[in-house]
């Protein structure tokens, strides 16, 4: 249980980079997922190879990989675009309302009884982005996308959770999974394109440095210890502590972009209540051992 929590916190820490990281590169949302799932397949692909580890899955598995991946490719999309509306800050706060989704839809998907004490964690959470939400109409539109992109981070994670159960490598779920997402994303980018018009569509040397970062680190190595780290522990314990992501990512927005010069004080209230949160979920996991 320790190893995974561990793992956990760790993934969870190279998250909080992705925020600061998406600022830095000059692409638009959509492109910059989309390289950045391209990036990471043919890294993905070429670690599998070179360890012989590459194995085709039944077309039903498949099917299912590429529908959790076109889940996170979406994530990421509103994540991007949260931070577009807003900033950093706001989008990674909107992610802490991932307790009360998950507490909802995770009794749904694994048919198990509704938890009070998680939803009213989760609420905490909700109440301190309502905070935020209430008081600061500026960042009205980027909250808005970012409570989607956390809805669609529940979402894969709970489906995810089912994945995992069957024992396939880390690894090769990664590969198809984000093979999905890009597939799609590839799709729909026509449309996406046309809708959201750009000038900068090829990355530049050095946003191209930034995305093989973002690929390695924030992608592959967090995902895998994700993964991981989910065989043992619950959805919601994963979604609750990943609230620690906008902790991270915060911080370091204030000190690279000097982020808290444009954040009002019921910015810090409604965060205070999040990382309450977090810590009493904390307490419930080292006290019944509930992962």
């Amino acid at each position: 249980m320790k190893s995974s929590l561990i793992k956990l916190h760790v993934a969870v820490f190279l998250w909080g980079f992705t925020g600061v990281l998406g600022r830095l590169i000059s692409l638009n949302e959509g492109l910059l997922v989309w390289y950045r799932l391209l990036i990471t397949i043919i890294s993905l692909f070429f670690l599998l190879w070179h360890q012989n580890m590459l194995h085709k899955v039944s077309f039903k598995t498949l099917i299912k990989f590429f529908g959790v991946g076109a889940i996170i490719a979406f994530h990421w999309v509103c994540f991007y675009g949260s931070i577009k509306y807003a900033n950093i800050s706001i989008a990674l706060v909107c992610l802490s309302s991932a307790g009360l989704f998950t507490a909802i839809l995770e009794p749904v998907a694994m048919k198990s009884a509704v938890n009070a004490i998680e939803i009213l964690l989760g609420l905490i959470a909700i109440i301190g982005i309502y905070l935020i939400f209430h008081f600061d109409s500026r960042y009205r539109t980027g909250i808005v996308v970012g409570l989607i992109a956390s809805f669609l981070s529940v979402l894969f994670t709970i489906l995810n959770k089912k994945i995992v159960k069957a024992n396939f490598n880390p690894t090769i779920i990664m590969l198809y999974e984000l093979t999905g997402g890009w597939l799609v994303l590839t799709l729909v980018m026509p449309l996406y394109l046309y809708l959201f018009p750009t000038k900068n569509i090829i990355p530049s040397f050095q946003d191209m440095g930034w995305l093989i970062l973002l690929s390695w680190f924030c992608t592959i190595l967090a995902m895998n210890l994700s993964l991981q780290a989910l065989r043992k522990v619950s959805a919601f314990t994963q979604n609750l502590t990943l609230n620690l992501e906008p902790v991270y990512g915060i911080v370091l927005a204030f000190i690279v972009y000097k982020e808290n010069k444009f954040l009002g004080e019921w910015f810090y209230y409604g965060f205070v209540l999040i990382i309450v949160a977090v810590v009493m979920q904390t307490f419930r996991i080292i006290k019944y051992k509930r992962v």
